[in-house]
């Protein structure tokens, strides 16, 4: 069976397997985001930055050596440091209200294996729990052609609440942005992926209907870190991973 790069995880998933995720208790340095960073925008706890370098998730190019790529990688992220103003994460978050049932209902990236995949993916579900010292343990449950895709992360905090990265994943930097708790959540995400960083931003929700409210949340947040309109999906219910959908214990 040959294993195939899911840009929903960031990780390599078998056709029709579960893969459970684990994470070494090392500390690892945090990576810097995305060099486009937002703008101030009212009530929704992110400032602004500088305007620095964009990069969209492909592999590097045939016949480039391998040193001269990881030294490309390097300088970029030695460059992107110096210019970096963080975006904020939701005020005073609380993991626990945070924790349940959530379906990514829409995605955006400038990553070009999500956007080669976009008008293809259907709705994901996560399911969270607050797990010690702010961590988060996290179920994903991708639809497919061929069934339903698992997997198990956990999210590790960085610094204050709803900061996060998940090294098995490639998620460099994750952060809630913004969430009511009760209905929607924006999550931010700079990740790698074959070889190359990209600029995610998903759309939670608690019900298979995104609310007014939560979509004009997203739509006014992800202009701001670089990502138009044309990026953007908006995903189809599917019944493939219905079984595998819980409640947090």
């Amino acid at each position: 069976m040959t294993p195939e790069a899911s840009e929903d995880t960031g990780v390599i998933v078998p056709n029709n397997g579960q893969r459970k995720i684990g994470v070494s208790g090392a500390q690892e340095p945090s990576a810097p985001p995305p060099a486009r960073l937002p703008s101030p925008a009212a009530g929704l706890g992110y400032k602004a930055g500088p305007a620095g370098v964009r990069t969209q998730c492909q592999g590097p190019k045939t016949g480039v050596g391998m040193k001269s790529v990881l030294l490309a990688r390097v300088l970029v992220l030695l460059w992107v440091s110096k210019a970096w103003t963080e975006v904020l994460v939701q005020p005073d978050f609380d993991a626990k209200k945070f924790s349940g049932l959530w379906f990514v209902v829409s995605m955006v990236s400038d990553c070009k294996v999500f956007l080669d995949k976009k008008d293809h993916l259907l709705m994901s579900t996560t399911v969270v729990t607050a797990a010690a010292e702010g961590n988060l343990s996290v179920h994903m449950a991708f639809p497919r052609a061929d069934g339903c895709n698992q997997v198990d992360a956990e999210y590790m905090r960085v610094g204050s609440q709803g900061h996060f990265r998940v090294p098995a994943l490639g998620y460099l930097d994750v952060r809630i942005v913004h969430t009511d708790y009760s209905s929607f959540a924006v999550v931010y995400i700079y990740k790698e992926l074959q070889g190359a960083l990209s600029t995610m931003v998903q759309l939670y929700s608690r019900t298979q209907e995104a609310s007014p409210q939560a979509l004009k949340a997203f739509q006014d947040f992800y202009p701001t870190v670089g990502l138009p309109d044309d990026m953007m999906v908006m995903l189809p219910k599917s019944d493939a991973c219905s079984s595998g959908d819980k409640e947090a214990p």
